[in-house]
């Protein structure tokens, strides 16, 4: 959606897959408490979505506003937006575009724009419309483009969501109608999550990966890290598969009881860094399918921003291949002779890179081998001298 807003795929917290309903004011609060004390408001989580279950169904006043859940938010929308606002946060609310949200709330079907003006006037900077309770006659298009209208014309910068779950084709007008759009059904019910359904999301995320762009991304659904039902590796697999992908990363869990592992997953600013290439490129499938089975390995390919790409020049004072000082290095993932390989620069290794990570040159007939010291096996080979470039 062109209205210069998530350049980046946005972060943050949302309370549905770790709460479900059972939550208020106070647990919006403490995770915003705990996005700021962890470290991951200042990693990138900057947005928390208050979701679901927040205005009963049929709770609007004589004139069509919205009136929330007063045991639930005693203080007011408005008030716990603004604590949100004070952490350095920016604040996101839930609605459909039916008459009903999925739990049963208040929807915004023939309302869009009171509760568009609404969402304006509580400070609201971003807006996530679920699918459920469809009206018949009225395509998701139609449905969502009417709230798309509504929130410009508040005149407050206010991202839009559509929580679409790939229906209808929203690759072909998801990027003209929202700034990011879900690809597929839920990852999970609240509470416990699976490797299937991450991985199903995973791929049915990758049909069309070139639709995705600033302004415009794919939403795979909410992050899994820290949820049971999986283990940390799988947790890592996750948050790793989310960033290739550009995605918005949503954390789901209650942060306040975070696990070490979770935590060191959700703050490792090498994959956020990916996750937030400026070029806003989704990674594209160039191996496996996009309906897996689980004897099959895929790859995925994911192109970065210029600024960010290294020229890598081979040295031949001590046979390495180096970049901005640093040398190349490999992945060990349990390759076999002709495998692909995942290559990155050494980060934080003052003095030089683990001598069981570094490339190296071995003379070969046409040319040089780079070898990997941890396979032993070759990467590539290709005529190399002295100062000569890779890209």
């Amino acid at each position: 959606l062109n209205n210069g807003l998530a350049r980046r795929p946005p972060m943050g917290f949302a309370n549905w897959n770790g709460f479900g309903c059972n939550y208020n004011d106070t647990t919006i609060r403490t995770m915003a408490d705990v996005l700021v004390a962890s470290g991951m408001r200042d990693a990138g989580y900057s947005t928390i979505i208050i979701q679901e279950c927040i205005v009963p169904a049929g709770h609007r006043t004589a004139q069509g506003v919205l009136e929330p859940d007063p045991v639930k938010f005693p203080y007011g929308i408005a008030n716990l937006v603004a604590y949100i606002h004070s952490q350095g946060l920016k604040a996101g609310i839930y609605t459909d575009v039916g008459p009903l949200t999925c739990a049963g709330y208040e929807g915004s079907f023939n309302h869009e724009k009171i509760d568009a003006q609404t969402f304006a006037s509580w400070g609201i900077d971003f807006v996530e419309e679920d699918s459920c309770y469809h009206p018949a006659g009225y395509s998701y298009e139609t449905l969502y483009g009417r709230m798309r209208d509504a929130l410009n014309a508040t005149g407050r910068p206010i991202v839009f969501y559509a929580c679409v779950q790939g229906q209808e084709d929203v690759q072909d007008w998801g990027p003209s109608t929202a700034n990011l759009w879900r690809t597929t059904g839920d990852i999970c019910a609240p509470g416990h999550a699976t490797w299937e359904g991450m991985v199903n999301n995973f791929y049915g995320n990758a049909r069309y990966p070139t639709v995705a762009g600033p302004g415009q991304w794919q939403d795979p659904d909410m992050l899994v890290v820290g949820m049971p039902g999986l283990t940390p590796l799988e947790w890592q697999t996750q948050f790793s598969l989310w960033a290739v992908s550009a995605a918005p990363l949503w954390a789901g869990i209650d942060l306040s009881t975070m696990s070490a592992d979770a935590k060191a997953i959700f703050l490792n600013s090498e994959v956020i860094a990916v996750d937030q290439d400026p070029r806003g490129v989704q990674g594209t499938l160039v191996s496996g399918t996009v309906t897996p089975a689980a004897s099959e390995a895929a790859a995925t390919l994911q192109a970065c921003a210029s600024a960010y790409a290294v020229r890598w020049t081979f040295n031949a004072t001590d046979s390495s291949v180096r970049g901005d000082g640093q040398c190349l290095t490999i992945e060990d993932c349990g390759l076999y002779p002709g495998d692909h390989v995942i290559v990155y620069d050494c980060v934080g290794t003052h003095g030089g890179c683990p001598a069981n990570q570094m490339f190296y040159t071995t003379p070969a007939s046409g040319g040089i081998h780079l070898v990997s010291n941890i396979s032993r096996l070759c990467v590539a080979a290709t005529s190399l001298e002295a100062g000569t470039a890779l890209t």
